[in-house]
């Protein structure tokens, strides 16, 4: 059996990418014109986006947004290492099929009344269908949902690179085809076309079938100036100078040998603990270790940005990073701290 159905598209369109990027930035998105031009060919093509990066640049809330402005479900496929067909594309509801069996015993028996032998009865059995293996048992997870469903949707298949190798295997079919083979019952078409977004943070190299299958995008960290966009439009409750001067952190660390440098993320994260700490009057000693709470994850990171231990820093980083202050003071800012302290200007704007 194959399935195959009208598809229907009715949800909004965007003229260009233009129009995207200012629809997502109406979501508190900031998009640049590349990214947003990327992901309008992408949907204007009908092919999958793969955007890869470090985690915590926004890939995953690109395509929460892009939903969300589109007017399309959000269908998530969470990928983690053991992830099977099972969990991303079908499994048969097996308590289902046995109520159904109990419902058609009186039939079954009355089928097999003639039959004196059980291999007989077998056989027959075997050229009788009685619906066990059809679209009614089927439990559809998030790739076959995205297929069988009857509106339009975005299916993000997340952190893809978490996944085993055979795991992208079963993506292909789905990323060339827009369809689904289940064995027992046949092959499923797209019922409508969905936007497919795959994120990867770079932990392994995905298989070339696997990219040459979709478009592809490297989302990278912000530049300083975006950064603060991006902050002020998620953390609009900060000050400006206070976003400023966390932005301006989070560049510097970026540029030291870390274990894992902040993501923008947690740069948000910091800047709204930055304003919690300002409104109590915290001192700056005290502000300054919970900042870095919020963008260093591990204690080599710690060690290094204090100057403990032998790990090797960048090359222009001669000292410690010091500790930054969140007043709103142009006297005070981190930048002036940096230098004070004999340190380098790291602005990049």
């Amino acid at each position: 059996m194959t399935t195959v159905a009208t598809e229907r598209t009715n949800t909004p369109q965007f003229a260009d990418g233009a129009a995207l990027r200012d629809a997502l930035r109406g979501s508190d998105y900031i998009a640049d014109d590349d990214l947003a031009t990327v992901v309008h060919l992408a949907t204007v093509l009908d092919r999958p986006l793969l955007l890869e990066g470090p985690a915590g640049v926004g890939k995953t809330e690109l395509a929460k947004t892009l939903a969300e402005v589109s007017g399309r479900r959000l269908i998530r496929l969470q990928c983690h290492e053991g992830l099977d067909d099972s969990r991303a594309l079908y499994e048969w509801d097996y308590a289902r099929q046995l109520l159904h069996v109990q419902m058609l015993r009186d039939r079954i028996g009355v089928e097999l009344a003639d039959f004196d032998t059980l291999a007989e009865a077998s056989a027959h059995l075997a050229t009788q269908d009685f619906g066990l293996y059809s679209e009614a048992f089927l439990a559809a997870r998030p790739l076959l949902a995205a297929i069988l469903s009857e509106e339009p949707v975005v299916l993000l298949v997340d952190e893809v690179d978490r996944t085993e190798e055979s795991m992208e295997a079963l993506l292909l079919e789905v990323l060339a085809e827009n369809q689904v083979t289940v064995p027992e019952v046949g092959t499923f078409t797209a019922r409508t076309r969905p936007w497919v977004i795959l994120t990867s943070n770079d932990t392994r190299e995905l298989s070339a079938a696997l990219k040459r299958r979709c478009l592809h995008y490297h989302l990278g960290y912000p530049s300083p100036e975006r950064e603060r966009e991006i902050v002020g439009a998620r953390a609009p409750e900060v000050e400006s100078a206070a976003v400023a001067e966390v932005v301006e952190l989070a560049g510097h660390l970026r540029t030291l040998p870390l274990r894992k440098s902040p993501s923008t993320s947690e740069v948000i994260d910091a800047a709204r603990i930055a304003a919690v700490l300002a409104a109590t009057g915290r001192s700056t000693a005290d502000s300054s270790e919970l900042l870095y709470a919020a963008l260093l994850k591990y204690s080599s990171d710690v060690d290094l940005v204090h100057g403990r231990g032998g790990t090797a820093r960048a090359p222009e980083d001669d000292r410690a990073v010091p500790r930054p202050t969140v007043a709103a003071s142009p006297a005070n800012t981190t930048t002036n701290v940096f230098r004070g302290h004999g340190g380098k200007g790291h602005g990049r704007s």
